[in-house]
């Protein structure tokens, strides 16, 4: 043990801590939480073999019990000790975090916790609208919006939701409030809608946001992922350069996510983030911690490390401390997709955050 902080066996510190604040989502989306006859019609082989039985039964979410789930002071207090050991970036996500009640209040305490240097949340984007000004006014730092269609019938497909002009307009909303950079995530599915990623870009450009287009991951809760429906960061560039000029932009830092471009003329930048075709887990520094206090060193872990019970059976603030160092040294060098030894997650993106 070192006196380093949070810093793993192949010497990445960890400065990037996701919390998943609830499991439960108002959206069933394909790529996470599908079962709609849709998305079972879309993942049913195009040829006269028949389709696997995970993508055509009907998927029941066990979402759960509240009471297992980390109230917001066991989530405060886990922050302000992973923020003393380096912690500075914090992401709240879900499921839907805008269901979780009054997270407003979660905001207002985690944007004081010292130490942390940026507070962002990520959201389907429903129900901003009722909480924006909460949420700003309680210290909230940035948006991130999912938005995989500009087209109403597809956004139904994909989403299992009609609620395209209510997610375009809280766009609108944060960016007038001046939430800022606010970013739009788009998955980008095969045969499905890679074809829009011009009139996402153009889209970007026209309402002064980050859209970020992120390749198709293994996380889906029918486990009927397959590579044959990711389309590859360079077939995302290669497609988006017949219509615009998109110049490199360096990082901003090591550990950055996404790859970014700027058009020529310098108004807007798109960024596309390729776990599956183009692996960052080298410079990884970051960690989650799931709704129900489990802490995950990967996206992809096999693996989880039990907090609520430290949090909830008396575990002293150095006794958290040590025990999140020693989770963190078992950090994963990297994700296996791909790979014949990839084993898909048990949980999907919705419990786990993202």
């Amino acid at each position: 043990m070192t006196d380093k902080g949070l810093q793993d066996t192949f010497g990445r510190q960890i400065r990037d801590l996701r919390i998943s604040v609830t499991d439960r989502c108002n959206f069933r989306c394909l790529y996470c939480l599908p079962e709609t006859e849709e998305a079972s019609n879309f993942y049913r082989p195009r040829s006269e073999d028949p389709a696997p039985a995970s993508a055509t039964k009907k998927i029941r979410y066990h979402w759960k019990p509240r009471r297992e789930i980390l109230t917001y002071e066991e989530i405060v207090r886990f922050v302000r000790i992973a923020a003393g050991l380096g912690v500075q970036k914090l992401r709240l996500t879900g499921g839907e975090p805008l269901l979780r009640p009054h997270l407003p209040e979660l905001i207002h305490a985690l944007a004081r916790i010292q130490g942390i240097q940026d507070l962002a949340l990520t959201s389907n984007g429903f129900g901003f609208q009722h909480q924006a000004q909460a949420l700003y006014e309680a210290g909230l730092d940035r948006m991130t919006f999912s938005l995989d269609s500009l087209n109403r019938e597809r956004f139904l497909k994909m989403t299992g939701r009609d609620g395209l002009e209510e997610v375009l307009q809280s766009i609108r909303l944060a960016r007038s409030m001046g939430f800022a950079p606010i970013k739009v995530n788009a998955v980008i599915i095969r045969g499905l809608n890679d074809h829009e990623l011009p009139d996402l870009v153009a889209f970007g450009r026209q309402e002064s946001v980050i859209m970020r287009f992120i390749e198709f991951m293994p996380l889906d809760a029918g486990k009927a992922w397959q590579r044959e429906h990711v389309v590859s960061r360079q077939e995302m560039l290669n497609r988006l350069h017949q219509d615009f000029t998109l110049l490199p932009l360096g990082q901003q830092h090591a550990a950055e996510t996404a790859q970014r471009w700027q058009h020529a003329d310098g108004q807007g930048e798109i960024g596309i983030i390729a776990p599956v075709s183009s692996p960052f887990c080298g410079q990884c520094n970051r960690i989650r911690l799931t709704a129900d206090g489990q802490l995950r060193t990967c996206l992809f872990s096999l693996k989880e490390h039990d907090f609520k019970l430290r949090l909830r059976e008396g575990s002293s603030d150095h006794d958290i401390a040590q025990a999140l160092k020693e989770a963190v040294l078992s950090k994963e060098k990297g994700h296996a997709i791909g790979q014949a030894s990839f084993v898909q997650p048990e949980r999907t993106m919705s419990f786990i955050g993202g």
